[in-house]
C-alpha cells in the first residue's frame, strides 16, 4: 500500500505531531513498512482462531481476606519518629 505526503500529514494531525520536511522521506518508507507487514498478515488463515482476552491463561490466585492482629500496636509504634500512644503523628500538610 502507497501512502503519500497528504495522509502522512492527516495522520500527524490526528496524532497531534508536527513533522519536519526532513523526516518527511523515511516516516513514509516506516509507514509503507508497517502496512505491507500487516498486508502479509492477513494471507493467514485465522478462521479457526478464537480471539483472545488475556495473552495468558494463568488465572490469579487470591487467598481469603482474613482480619486479625498480626502486630500489635505497641510493637508497630515502637520505632515511630513521633508517636501519641495510639497513633503516628505527621506534620500537618493540608492547612
Amino acid at each position: 500500500m502507497q501512502i503519500d505526503k497528504a495522509t502522512l500529514h492527516k495522520i500527524a494531525n490526528l496524532a497531534r505531531l508536527e513533522i519536519a520536511p526532513e523526516e518527511e522521506a523515511p516516516l513514509l518508507q516506516s509507514l509503507e513498512n508497517v502496512l505491507s507487514w500487516m498486508e502479509q498478515l492477513n494471507e493467514l488463515d485465522t478462521d479457526n482462531v478464537a480471539p483472545l482476552t488475556h495473552i495468558s491463561s494463568e488465572i490469579n490466585v487470591m487467598r481469603e481476606d482474613v482480619v486479625g492482629n498480626h502486630l500489635p500496636r505497641e510493637q508497630g509504634l515502637y520505632n515511630a519518629p513521633s508517636q501519641d500512644g495510639t497513633y503516628f503523628r505527621v506534620p500537618k500538610v493540608i492547612e
